[in-house]
């Protein structure tokens, strides 16, 4: 072939990548709707995490913080605590936050689903140990 005609094929190819790449970009670019927090990255995940464990805090109520970790997929809550703290030990997270990762790791451990309020442990009286900065 004659160096003409490989310009020519070149030019072509370059040409389809490129319309390829405007389309899937510009006109007709993927969308995510109505996503799970189960397709979340580990760093957002954690983030969910967290959040979870701030609202456990204020509210004491471990059957509402295992509903909204169940969310993230089929594992059992306790174990999203644990590698969103093992996440945030790793990227430093606040000290502040790691031990409210922790208490939430704790009342998990205990806890019981399904069991009446006579039959819970008390979650004031555990305790995570604080972490030094």
């Amino acid at each position: 072939m004659s160096r003409l005609r490989w310009l020519f094929v070149v030019l072509c190819m370059a040409a389809g990548v490129g319309l390829g790449l405007y389309y899937g970009w510009a006109i007709s670019p993927v969308k995510y709707v109505d996503t799970t927090p189960a397709m979340l990255r580990v760093d957002f995940r954690a983030d969910y995490t967290l959040m979870v464990a701030e609202t456990f805090q204020s509210d004491q109520n471990l059957e509402n913080a295992a509903r909204h970790l169940a969310i993230l997929g089929s594992e059992a809550p306790g174990e999203y605590v644990t590698q969103a703290l093992d996440f945030a030990r790793q990227n430093k997270y606040n000290p502040a936050d790691i031990n409210l990762l922790q208490s939430l790791d704790l009342a998990l451990q205990v806890w019981q689903p399904g069991a009446t309020p006579q039959q819970a442990t008390p979650i004031a009286t555990l305790q995570a140990q604080p972490v030094q900065p």
